[in-house]
């Protein structure tokens, strides 16, 4: 059995403290304690907060990135069903904790865009992949005919990302998926109408 280090440690239950509880409202005492290593642990893997911030966005962007591969990117199913499956599979990620989390991305840009311009930047990096996986699918489902071929898929790929987001915050605020279901059935019934 391989022993977990501190480094790991750090990093997993940072990752669980930080997104429970915002980047801004978890200390590093409280990651520490979480974690159960020493408080010098941190400041030994992790040149600053903002440091330690950007693996943790990482970590959970590799987390992402698998559901992307297995729906928006997955050529073997129909699009708009990657579409929806992505889209319901980040709601039931969401649904873990009540809502009360919310998105780590949407939660990072609301606390930490200011104050890290790393953080920012990371962020748009990841916003703008996952909009080039939501226009690749947009694109099949204008080859399959599943959607008008005049869709500008980029666009449409943008509003999706910007909207989710937005209903992403308004469900951890509201306690419930109300407002994603709501963008889900807009986008479905109407943007994406054929």
């Amino acid at each position: 059995m391989n022993k977990v280090s501190n480094r790991e440690k750090i990093l997993n239950e940072g990752l669980r403290v930080v997104h429970e509880h915002g980047y801004a409202n978890a200390s590093v005492r409280d990651i520490v304690e979480a974690a159960g290593v020493p408080q010098g642990s941190f400041t030994n893997h992790f040149a600053s907060k903002e440091a330690f911030g950007l693996e943790i966005i990482d970590i959970y962007f590799a987390h992402s990135r698998k559901l992307i591969a297995e729906t928006l990117r997955n050529d073997a199913l129909p699009p708009l069903q990657r579409l929806r499956d992505f889209i319901g599979r980040g709601k039931n990620r969401l649904s873990e904790k009540d809502m009360r989390c919310g998105c780590l991305y949407g939660n990072f840009a609301a606390e930490a865009s200011d104050s890290s311009e790393l953080i920012r930047n990371r962020l748009i990096e990841i916003f703008g992949e996952v909009q080039e996986s939501l226009a690749y699918c947009l694109r099949a489902a204008v080859k399959t005919g599943e959607v008008p071929s005049d869709l500008d898929c980029n666009e449409v790929a943008g509003f999706i990302v910007s909207s989710l987001q937005g209903a992403n915050l308004l469900a951890k605020a509201y306690r419930n998926q109300k407002t994603v279901d709501r963008f889900q059935h807009i986008l479905f019934s109407r943007v994406l109408r054929k």
